[in-house]
């Protein structure tokens, strides 16, 4: 999804790929960088392109009723670019995160004519699983579908499309939010359809909804597209009054966030914040154990010449005042030519999780998942 300007074709099919930055690519695998230790942080480099298995990315964290982590990741086979072909696929771990399994398990197979990818993982408030992917048929159709689970991913229904109109639509992985009032949301960038079949890298913004359990879904009543700026990739954080914010990634120099009051169905204009980051996707979610903000992104704040527009260093913060303000920054990578990004976000006792994107742009920056483990402690400085 990240991908979004004309720059390839496909084999024996002419498939026009889009991309948004040249250092998005996949080049062919090449020797990792040397990860670097942060003391309290743990890392493991999980998910390495090989033979037939050019990249792996965008993937999100459930955990089962048995204490056992799922995690379901985009696995591609036939290329490095967002069209290449791909499936869905699972690791799982025993132990909190600390090792995984070493095979994967298909959960979704190809069944889009480019590709499945994307991940977001939900415990729905009725005790179901749900998963939630993109099926890529062609530039000018990627929608978000929806399937269930009610054996804790053992096997899951028939999928549900949430946007019955044909479009290319962007729903990044641990995106799709359940409400406290129950209902889903969706989060996504429109970015062409088949009338206009031209791509346009400044999405339009707008999100759809389901009351009943995804059964139906409906759009929101706004949807924002900047004039001169590039609005992509939006995520959505319930705030503790109930109204929700919007953030999205822009070339701008920072997100941009706008507000709902009435549960995403409609939505004020969007302004700057003060996350400052290059054009690369930010996640936000609230820490259970203290209902503070946790916010995972490239701080560029000050940012040196050498890293300036890249996707790199990889930080995190804490916010007590629902967004207002940040603190507690920290930095997990550094390295200038890492490639952080695309993060899923799971919370396991006291421990922090995520799963991410860390290659090296000059060989593949999407082409690896890492594993990154920290406890509260070590957040707050306690």
């Amino acid at each position: 999804m990240q991908a979004l300007r004309n720059i390839c074709q496909l084999t024996t099919l002419i498939v026009v790929c889009s991309v948004i930055g040249s250092s998005d690519l996949v080049a062919q695998p090449q020797p990792p960088y040397q990860v670097k230790e942060v003391e309290g942080v743990d890392k493991i480099r999980l998910l390495q392109p090989g033979p037939g298995n050019p990249r792996n990315s965008e993937g999100d964290f459930i955990l089962l009723k048995d204490g056992r982590l799922m995690f379901i990741y985009s696995h591609f086979t036939g290329g490095g670019s967002d069209h290449a072909a791909g499936h869905l696929a699972a690791r799982f771990s025993k132990d909190g995160g600390k090792s995984w399994s070493k095979k994967d398990v298909v959960v979704v197979e190809r069944e889009g004519k480019f590709n499945v990818m994307s991940v977001s993982l939900l415990r729905l408030q009725s005790g179901e699983i749900a998963l939630f992917y993109c099926r890529k048929n062609s530039i000018a159709d990627c929608r978000p579908l929806m399937r269930l689970s009610t054996d804790e991913g053992k096997s899951w229904s028939k999928p549900v499309t949430c946007i019955k109109k044909v479009a290319y639509n962007v729903l990044n992985n641990d995106r799709a939010v359940q409400l406290k009032s129950g209902r889903l949301i969706l989060p996504v960038a429109l970015h062409n359809s088949p009338s206009v079949n031209k791509f346009n890298g400044r999405g339009i913004i707008s999100c759809h909804y389901s009351d009943d359990k995804g059964k139906t879904w409906k759009q929101c009543e706004t949807e924002q597209q900047g004039d001169k700026i590039t609005l992509q990739e939006p995520g959505i954080i319930e705030l503790k009054n109930g109204h929700l914010m919007m953030f999205c990634r822009t070339n701008q120099g920072s997100q941009f966030l706008s507000f709902s009051l009435d549960q995403g169905i409609t939505w004020s204009p969007f302004k700057p914040s003060n996350i400052i980051s290059p054009v690369s996707p930010a996640t936000i979610e609230r820490i259970p154990a203290t209902g503070d903000l946790l916010l995972i992104w490239n701080d560029h704040e000050n940012i040196d010449a050498a890293r300036k527009g890249r996707r790199t260093p990889f930080n995190v913060a804490v916010s007590r005042d629902e967004g207002k303000t940040w603190e507690h920054t920290k930095t997990l990578e550094d390295d200038p030519n890492g490639w952080y990004c695309y993060t899923a976000l799971i919370f396991v006792g006291n421990d922090v999780l995520l799963g991410h994107c860390a290659g090296d742009r000059r060989t593949g920056g999407l082409n690896t998942t890492q594993m990154t483990r920290f406890s509260l402690d070590w957040l707050y400085d306690k």
